[in-house]
């Protein structure tokens, strides 16, 4: 399994603000949960209540190989559904925002740049949407927090791989950094993500929400393709200069 590190971001020529901007607000939140465990049960996305429209108040009792767990709750948002963006921003540990921000750092600005800066923070969101919405819907009763930037981040890299599949990445594969495309890379996350998919499901208890990742990823491939096909206009990039050198070179980058 590739772990990337960096990628070809040479022809990156604007500041992505709105990259920049979420890693701090990721940071932030992850700090305020540390200081108020309370958020994390609160303002993360419990299923039950997305479907039931109730904020879950009381510890709920789930069977986990056969065993009892206590799962615990906290008031949230007042509309309860605001979760589904809140929860966006919050990360169950180091690990897990660690990896969720190197992967925004990695392939956000490329497809920032891209898309502009608001077309990209609505992207970023609604993938985060997609993401949230797939997972509720396999399992709709679950009162399990799911909590993160993965189903938004998936949607970046599944609309890095459309728009820039010969990227070069940088990534450790076994204890050693090398260089590959990025459709090598993201290809075989997305093949580990699915069939994590497909062992995970009926699953009761908690663990990596890896519908939220494929739809998610399914979201910002589409929202790649639409960019492709649409944007009339584009930043500087290698891509840019090659449509400029041979314009049919459109329909197979």
């Amino acid at each position: 399994m590739f772990f990337p590190i960096s990628d070809d971001d040479g022809d990156v020529s604007t500041v992505s603000f709105v990259t920049h901007t979420l890693l701090v607000l990721n940071i932030i939140v992850f700090g305020l949960q540390w200081m108020y465990p309370e958020i994390t049960y609160g303002w993360s996305v419990i299923p039950r209540e997305m479907v039931t429209g109730v904020d879950l108040i009381e510890p709920a009792t789930i069977t986990v190989d056969g065993g009892y767990v206590n799962v615990p709750q906290a008031p949230g948002p007042r509309i309860i559904w605001f979760t589904l963006i809140s929860s966006m921003f919050m990360h169950g540990g180091l690990g897990h925002i660690g990896g969720n921000m190197l992967y925004l750092w990695i392939f956000g600005n490329n497809v920032e740049q891209r898309f502009g800066h608001l077309r990209f923070l609505i992207f970023y969101l609604v993938s985060g949407l997609v993401g949230s919405i797939a997972q509720i819907v396999v399992s709709p009763g679950s009162v399990i927090p799911m909590l993160g930037a993965s189903g938004a981040i998936s949607g970046v890299m599944g609309a890095y791989l459309v728009l820039f599949p010969h990227n070069r990445i940088n990534a450790i594969f076994l204890f050693q950094i090398v260089t590959v495309p990025a459709i090598i890379v993201l290809g075989m996350w997305v093949v580990t993500q699915f069939l994590g998919g497909w062992g995970s499901m009926g699953s009761s208890g908690g663990g990596v929400a890896y519908l939220a990742h494929i739809g998610g990823f399914i979201a910002g491939a589409v929202a790649g393709l639409i960019a492709r096909a649409q944007l009339k206009r584009e930043p500087d990039s290698i891509l840019y200069r090659q449509y400029q050198r041979d314009p049919n070179s459109r329909l197979w980058w």
